[in-house]
């Protein structure tokens, strides 16, 4: 079965009937037995039922704690969505309490800084501010930094890009050891979804030359820059219409999930999966499968499945 027919498959299966889990169809294994034989941690772990802070703790138990990836000293770069001036209730950005998980663990884990930021759409401050985000982090450890001017990013090249070619990229993930990304999972009305990579738009200057050029394939070719080490997908609260932004909590729908994966491609994927929409509608994980930067068939990968 070539990947077009498995996604539509399980998509039939009753993924876009509701928002829902992944499917029972896709390799996985469930409670505390042995992941897969011969291999020590799964590719992605998707957890349900929890809060977001405990979801991840659930999770990373399964793939391997932060320790597997941070050693002692590293500078570590943290990307949340942090987009909007909204309230966490409005699910604009990602969920304060996932990030100050997120954060502490860095820092128990060894991380000599840990740095927050996201290059957003309204002001930074008031951003940073409602969102609840800064306070977190703060009072986990982490140092929450600037992305309003230009001077803070450093011009790079885009190896092997369709249509970016280079970009200004935020310092901090410059100097960074280990990068991860924790999108919040939402509507788009001009991708459909905003998951990780629509995500990492926040690490650039200038977000509307991806506009200009190419949305989708722009997206896609950023990761072939620097993909993050860790994406985390909070789906705890969900905007379901009128995204990014969302227009009321009445366009928020409680799912309570996450997804963690290093495969940016793969946690997409699932993500959309989860959230109800064919990824195959989603232009720029095509386009990144395509780059060779993941797998869309899911078929392929061990996945650990948690239900809280």
């Amino acid at each position: 079965m070539n990947r077009r027919d498995f996604l539509k498959k399980t998509f039939a299966m009753g993924l876009g009937l509701g928002y829902t889990f992944l499917p029972s169809s896709l390799k996985t294994s469930w409670g505390s037995e042995s992941v897969h034989k011969g291999t020590p941690f799964p590719d992605l772990v998707a957890v349900k039922g929890g809060e977001p802070g405990e979801m991840f703790d659930r999770a990373m138990s399964f793939y391997g704690g932060m320790e597997r990836f941070i050693s002692k000293g590293d500078i570590v770069a943290v990307k949340p969505n942090v987009s909007w001036d909204l309230s966490p209730e409005r699910a604009g950005n990602t969920n304060p309490f996932l990030v100050a998980r997120v954060v502490r663990r860095c820092i128990e884990a060894g991380a000599r800084k840990v740095y927050v930021f996201d290059h957003t759409c309204s002001n930074w401050q008031t951003c940073y501010s409602m969102s609840g985000i800064e306070e977190a982090v703060r009072d986990a450890g982490g140092i929450m930094v600037p992305s309003n001017r230009s001077q803070y990013y450093v011009n790079v090249d885009i190896p092997n890009g369709k249509i970016l070619k280079n970009v200004l990229v935020h310092e901090v993930l410059m100097e960074a050891h280990f990068f991860i990304n924790i999108p919040v999972l939402k509507h788009h009305s001009s991708t459909g979804l905003s998951i990780a990579m629509k995500n990492l738009m926040g690490v650039v200057w200038d977000r509307q030359a991806y506009h200009l050029k190419g949305l989708n394939q722009c997206i896609a070719d950023f990761c072939l820059f620097r993909e993050p080490d860790l994406n985390i997908v909070d789906a705890y609260r969900v905007i379901t219409r009128n995204g990014p932004r969302g227009r009321s909590v009445e366009d928020v729908v409680n799912m309570k999930n996450l997804i963690i994966s290093s495969d940016i491609v793969a946690v997409d994927t699932a993500a959309s999966m989860v959230y109800g929409m064919d990824p195959e509608k989603v232009k720029y994980i095509r386009y990144a499968y395509e780059n060779n930067l993941g797998n869309m068939d899911l078929s392929n990968l061990t996945i650990k499945k948690i239900i809280m």
